[in-house]
C-alpha cells in the first residue's frame, strides 16, 4: 500500500526573510538556532504575522536572545494571554557556538543579524548571519553588480534567438 504525501511537504518551510540584512551587511557565516516560543506566537507564525527586518541577536550572560523581532498576536488565539509582540525571545544554541560568536563580536567587531526564520520538522529555526556592516560605496557597488548580471542575462537571452 502506497502512502500519500502530506500537503505540508509541498508548502514552503520559510516563515520570513530579512532581505535588508544582505543589503546592509557582508554576511560571512550563517548559523542555525532554535527559538523558544509561546503558543500564541506559533499560531501567529503559521498565519505569517511576523516582521524580521529589524531583528538582531544580543549576547548577555552566556545566552543568546533575539531582539527586535515583531510577532503580531492573533485576535482569536491570544484572548486570555497578555501578548507582548516585541518581547525578547531566547535562542537555543550550544555553549561552544555562543562562546565563539561572542569572541567574534568582542574581538573583531562583527554584528549578529537574524536573516531568516523557517520550519524544520515541527520546530521553528532562525538563521543567524555573522558579518560586518557595509559602507555606502559597498552598497552602490553591489547594486551595480546586480544590475550588470541582470543586463547580461537579458543580452544572452536575446542573442541566443
Amino acid at each position: 500500500m502506497k502512502k500519500n504525501k502530506s500537503k505540508k511537504q509541498n508548502q514552503s518551510s520559510t516563515i520570513a526573510l530579512n532581505k535588508r540584512a544582505r543589503h546592509e551587511y557582508h554576511i560571512e557565516e550563517t548559523i542555525e538556532a532554535g527559538l523558544a516560543l509561546q503558543g500564541w506566537e506559533v499560531k501567529s507564525l503559521r498565519a505569517g504575522k511576523i516582521n524580521l527586518s529589524e531583528a538582531y541577536v544580543l549576547l548577555k550572560d552566556n545566552q543568546a536572545s533575539l531582539f527586535g523581532c515583531t510577532i503580531t498576536p492573533l485576535n482569536v488565539a491570544s484572548t486570555h494571554v497578555v501578548a507582548d509582540p516585541m518581547r525578547t525571545r531566547k535562542l537555543l544554541m550550544h555553549r561552544r557556538e555562543i562562546d565563539r560568536i561572542q569572541g567574534l563580536v568582542e574581538r573583531k567587531g562583527y554584528a549578529i543579524i537574524a536573516t531568516a526564520m523557517y520550519w524544520k520538522k515541527s520546530y521553528v529555526k532562525v538563521e543567524i548571519g555573522i558579518g560586518k556592516g557595509k559602507k555606502d560605496h559597498d552598497k552602490r557597488a553591489d547594486l551595480k553588480d546586480k544590475e550588470w548580471q541582470r543586463d547580461k542575462a537579458r543580452l544572452l537571452k536575446h542573442s541566443s534567438r
